[in-house]
This record gives structure tokens, C-alpha cells and sequence, in this order.
């Protein structure tokens, strides 16, 4: 699994989000507090970031190596400056190839995603089921072979087989198509998703059969006024608030959180 981070709030140079907190993503990538499934974020990270005015299309950086690993990490965070970010950093599920189109967060238009999670044996599982929910043409757009990259598949049909919904309806519809899978298929998932038009952050706190990974979030802090954070673990020390298992999120630039549960997929857990 994962680490990730999100940021939406007035505009702040990369470095003070990513590098330099005490228990930044730097630090999580080979010292995590709460990673249960693995002992290093060593494969890979990414991070995608809007600017504060001009072009709604958001820029990205990957890195199939170690985050403490790249050396322009550090010029490039101090170079860009942002009102809305996410980044990650990456343990590849076994059987999942360290390839940079494995790298997170994927990018559709305006749009940016990450996932912490998992599916459980995928390629044997869901692999097949989830690929034919998908539109013909988000199916060929399709250049990586992980179960993330399978459920953000699964997000952008629902999005553009149904123009009018929001960003948290289309995800809302992602995770009860991939919870009855687990139900059908009886394998545990986990889905904790980041996803970003640039103007606000959604995301979901889920897993069908085991306790869903960390994620928090943080409003208003000293270190970041008027902003709202949300992360995989705290990475200074804070009011950090854990969002619930099975529900959704919306946050928008004001720093209003929406909550929204999922209480109707709480008996998946009982498996």
C-alpha cells in the first residue's frame, strides 16, 4: 500500500508541504507509522499540483525511484507553488511491476487521482470484472496493470456515462460497483481515494472486509491557515481528525468538509 497527501488552501511552495514537516512523506516513505502491510513506500512516488491562476489542466511529476532517491525532488519543490496538490509515495502490491505508468496520481484532463489500497489478488479477481464496466475508450486508455489505476478506470466511465454527476456521486458509484465485487467475489478491498479537479478534494475512507487503511484530515492549522490537509499519517503534530470508515468526503476551497457515509456496505465487514 500507500502513503498519500492533499492540500487545498491559499498558495504555498511544495517544499513546506512534502519535504519539510517532521513526519513529512519524505519521512513516511522509509519510516511509516501505520503502513500494516508493508515496512517501505520504496516503489515509486508522484505528485500533481494546480496552479493558482491560469491553466485548469494540472502539472505532474512520477519517479519510479525511491522519493529520498530523486535529486530533483528538492529544487522542483521549492520552484512551485500551489493552492491545490496531492502526492504519494508507492509499496507496489506483489505482482504489480515498479513501471512509471504504474506511478500515481493517474491525470484526465482537469482531473487528478490517487489510491491507497488494495485488491486482493486482482489479476485472478476482479481484474476482468472491473475492465468490462469500463467505456470502450477508457478501457484502451488503460496503460498501467494496477488495481488503482483499474478503479480510477472505473470513475471516469461513470463520469462520462453520465456527464451530470459530481465528482463525489461519480466516485460514490465507483466504490458500491467495487464493494459488491468484493461481496460477489468475496476477496478484501481496500479503497482509500484522493481525486482532484483543482477546486476541490473528494476522497473515501473504505475497505470491505478489513479495517480501512489511516487516512486524517486537518483545518486551519497554525502551519497552514485556512487550508485543509489530508493525509494517509499526520506529518506534524496537530488537531488531526481520522475520517470514518465507509463514507466519503468533499472539501472544498473555503475549507468546508462535507461528510458522507456509507453505512450500507458496513456489513461487507463481516466477512
Amino acid at each position: 500500500m500507500c502513503r498519500l497527501l492533499g492540500y487545498l488552501g491559499p498558495p504555498i511552495q511544495l517544499d513546506s508541504l512534502l519535504l519539510e514537516p517532521p513526519h513529512s512523506l519524505m519521512v513516511q516513505s522509509y519510516a511509516p507509522k501505520e503502513l500494516e502491510v508493508a515496512k517501505l513506500n520504496a516503489d515509486g512516488f508522484g505528485l500533481g499540483w494546480y496552479r493558482a491562476t491560469g491553466t485548469t489542466e494540472p502539472f505532474t511529476y512520477r519517479n519510479i525511484l525511491p522519493i529520498w532517491n530523486d535529486p530533483n525532488l528538492e529544487p522542483l519543490c521549492r520552484y512551485v507553488t500551489t493552492g491545490c496538490a496531492v502526492a504519494y509515495v508507492r509499496s507496489a502490491t506483489p505482482g504489480q511491476g515498479v513501471d512509471i505508468s504504474n506511478c500515481q496520481p493517474f491525470q484526465s484532463n482537469p482531473l487528478l487521482f490517487t489510491h491507497n489500497g488494495y485488491i486482493q489478488r486482482f489479476r485472478k479477481t476482479l481484474y476482468q470484472p472491473m475492465r468490462q464496466m469500463m467505456s470502450d475508450r477508457i478501457y484502451a486508455a488503460i496503460n498501467g496493470s494496477t488495481d488503482s489505476e483499474h478503479i480510477w478506470g472505473v470513475l471516469l466511465t461513470a463520469l462520462a456515462t453520465q456527464p451530470t454527476l459530481s465528482l463525489r456521486e461519480a466516485l460514490q458509484i465507483a466504490i458500491e460497483k467495487l464493494a459488491r465485487l468484493a461481496a460477489d467475489y468475496d476477496v478484501s478491498v481496500a479503497a482509500n481515494v484522493l481525486v482532484s479537479d483543482g477546486e476541490q478534494l473528494v476522497g473515501s475512507r473504505f475497505a470491505s472486509h478489513n479495517r480501512a487503511p489511516s487516512l486524517y484530515w486537518l483545518r486551519d492549522d497554525p502551519h497552514f491557515p485556512d487550508a485543509v490537509l489530508v493525509a494517509s499519517e499526520p506529518f506534524f503534530d496537530g488537531n488531526w481528525a481520522s475520517f470514518d470508515e465507509f463514507s466519503l468526503f468533499t472539501i472544498t476551497s473555503d475549507c468546508d468538509i462535507q461528510f458522507h457515509p456509507l453505512d450500507r456496505f458496513s456489513g461487507l465487514n463481516a466477512h
